[in-house]
């Protein structure tokens, strides 16, 4: 009896001193600590490098019983960047957001840390970050998932003070979830321990100070210790660690959805108004015409629509319709719909097209798509993707002189994926393009086959294509040429980048801030390509939406677009990959293309992703662009064997063929 009176005393003190202590987190404290910090009610202690670090973090939200996620984006703009001219980036439109990018890459500052002695993860060995002892962790805290990632500091930066680690997952993230990340046992590249910060260290070791911010969020770094230890993550092992939600499905899409549902009822029965300004027959030896004229969609943006503007909120939460928008487009018939050049039509397939960086319509006359068209009969037609084509690139340099800018890139790029899904209705509506006489034959029957429509896009194409298949309703297969996806992963690791960032440079000074300002672009950028919409390409599809299928066609040591962003999507949709996608030797990768599940046998009948390779020099390991040779950006689309295999999946019931005879893929 006594025995259970001195256990029940135990277990009764155990309580007592679990419950005492004020520091809400069910633990006593082991002492005090003494802290220097201002500003810690907008500027997260936690890293005192930078007021934004680390990032994302729920730091940086406040609780809102009105949105999804249960939480709002809360960026005061005092902390922000600020450019040479002393402006910082105005946070109005980003605190709209439930919650930070799907694509996030988390971001924090760990003093002169060497990342092989610290046994992180690095992007050749990916798998490692899923061991038990993993230096990152990135977890699911709804499911205890552990996510898979590679780490990196920034190879850009020439201050030490500047040099960031980068934590990138290698698949997208769930919208609506709460994520944890802890860092663990660093080494500094002297062979030592890295300390933990001393804000952290309050936290970890139960350390009570006087600081009131500080001590408020106790309760919140106690739930994140608690994800990790049940993933096996000691606290004490911990250098840092930190919690972030991800922005909402319904937050992301609702815009762009309500203005094409909208836009659409606007439509009804009809086929968009439009004007033929100009036929030019007996084009050249592939194509028969090439025809241009407008269109005209709802327009969401303030004024006209022109460069610089803003969805037209008028007062509401979502955007409402101001008049027409007047959009331009670019057709191409080709000879094969029209027998020998003037006979009746052999009726082509549709398909939109989707320019380049900063491009035009005019790129769907680029000898590439001219060959696609007659080899394979397709009627291709283009638009200009609004928001970042060639009228955009004024604009364009402003904002990166000055972030505050950057919502009239999105803004106006969601007009662009409308009047992109317009064009799609006007090429097969029965009083659509098919009803003009530049688009039939002398007998007056069309070229165009209007029982289906697909996409086909490269490089900014296969950026945005995605996110504008995703919200489709005229088509459900597509093809992403050069793929990639993650703008703030994208620019660092494009020779492209080169033009643009000696814009940046001067505007701010700090590479530091350069990072920053490019991480926050994206929680706006996912509103207008693949970032935002990956999840439901192919799976879960948005509302109003049909279920898709995508070829991923990837040049391997791409300049322009990181192939590694194409194999971050193809994990994230399911894709698998042609195999063996390279030949050995052309990855550093333990084991290449991890995590990308291997077609078996042909035809296969799903979503892929096919290495094209032209023989260019491995991809660097960190965050620059390849530079050496020459580049291949353009040389899958230009391959005839990878054309034949995008007119096999560009079909009703289109398949992925083999065109490469079991081997890798190559083009040249």
């Amino acid at each position: 009896m006594r025995s259970f009176v001195n256990a029940l005393c135990a277990v009764v003190l155990v309580l007592f001193a679990a419950c005492s202590g004020d520091d809400g987190g069910g633990n006593g404290f082991n002492g005090t600590i003494d802290l220097q910090v201002t500003d810690a009610d907008t500027c997260n202690p936690l890293d005192p490098r930078h007021c934004l670090l680390p990032f994302p973090s729920d730091f940086f939200s406040v609780e809102d019983a009105g949105t999804d996620t249960g939480r709002r984006v809360s960026i005061a703009t005092a902390i922000t960047p600020a450019n040479i001219s002393g402006e910082r980036v105005d946070m109005t439109e980003w605190n709209r957001n439930d919650g930070f990018s799907p694509g996030a890459q988390l971001v924090t500052f760990v003093p002169d840390v060497d990342l092989v002695a610290s046994a992180v993860a690095p992007i050749t060995d990916i798998a490692r970050s899923l061991d038990a002892d993993a230096a990152v962790v990135l977890i699911d805290a709804e499911t205890g998932e552990r996510i898979p990632n590679w780490v990196e500091v920034d190879a850009r930066a020439v201050l030490p003070e500047d040099r960031v680690l980068f934590v990138r997952p290698a698949i997208n993230l769930r919208e609506g979830r709460r994520y944890v990340v802890g860092i663990r046992n660093m080494v500094d590249r002297s062979g030592n321990p890295i300390e933990a910060g001393d804000v952290f260290r309050a936290y970890r070791d139960r350390l009570q100070s006087t600081v009131d911010e500080v001590e408020a969020r106790r309760d919140d770094y106690e739930r994140v210790f608690a994800d990790l230890a049940a993933a096996g993550v000691d606290r004490g092992s911990l250098y840092l660690a930190w919690e972030f939600t991800i922005i909402s499905t319904r937050n992301m899409t609702e815009r762009v959805l309500h203005m094409r549902d909208d836009g659409f009822e606007i439509l009804g029965d009809d086929a968009p108004a439009f004007e033929v300004t100009l036929t030019e027959d007996d084009f050249d030896e592939r194509v028969m015409r090439r025809i241009s004229g407008t269109f005209e969609v709802p327009n969401y943006l303030t004024g006209m629509g022109e460069p610089g503007s803003r969805l037209n909120y008028a007062d509401g939460e979502l955007p409402a319709e101001n008049g027409t928008f007047t959009a331009v487009f670019r057709c191409i018939v080709p000879r094969s719909a029209l027998s020998g050049g003037d006979g009746p039509a052999v009726p082509a397939r549709p398909a939109v097209y989707g320019h380049g960086l900063l491009g035009s319509e005019r790129e769907v006359g680029a000898g590439n798509v001219r060959s696609m068209a007659n080899e394979h009969n397709f009627v291709y037609c283009a638009t200009k993707w609004i928001g970042m084509s060639e009228d955009d690139v004024g604009n364009a340099i402003q904002i990166l002189q000055g972030f505050s800018r950057f919502p009239t890139l999105a803004d106006r790029g969601q007009q662009g994926i409308l009047n992109a899904l317009f064009l799609g209705r006007l090429m097969i509506h029965e009083q659509g393009l098919g009803s003009h006489p530049a688009f039939q034959d002398a007998d007056g029957n069309s070229v165009i086959d209007g029982s289906s429509l697909y996409f086909d896009g490269n490089s900014q194409g296969g950026i945005m294509g995605g996110a504008l298949t995703a919200v489709a309703t005229d088509w459900t297969r597509a093809v992403l040429g050069v793929p990639g996806m993650n703008y703030s992963i994208l620019l660092q690791r494009s020779v492209d980048w080169d033009t643009y960032e000696a814009v940046l440079v001067p505007s701010y000074e700090s590479e530091l801030d350069r990072n920053m300002v490019l991480i926050l672009a994206q929680m706006l950028w996912d509103r207008i390509e693949n970032d935002g919409y990956i999840n439901h390409l192919v799976n879960d599809p948005l509302p109003g939406s049909p279920v898709n299928e995508v070829l991923f066609h990837v040049a391997f040591g791409d300049h322009q677009v990181a192939p590694v962003t194409a194999e971050i999507m193809a994990r994230t949709i399911g894709a698998k990959i042609h195999w063996p996608a390279v030949a050995d030797g052309r990855l550093p990768d333990v084991e290449p293309y991890w995590g990308i599940e291997q077609i078996e046998s042909y035809p296969y009948a799903g979503s892929a992703i096919v290495i094209w390779d032209s023989g260019a020099g491995t991809p660097p390991t960190v965050n620059v662009p390849p530079r050496e040779g020459e580049d291949p950006h353009e040389d899958p689309r230009a391959d005839a064997d990878a054309r034949v295999q995008k007119s096999e999946f560009l079909k009703p019931d289109g398949v992925v063929v083999d065109v490469c005879d079991g081997e890798p893929c190559t083009a040249g």
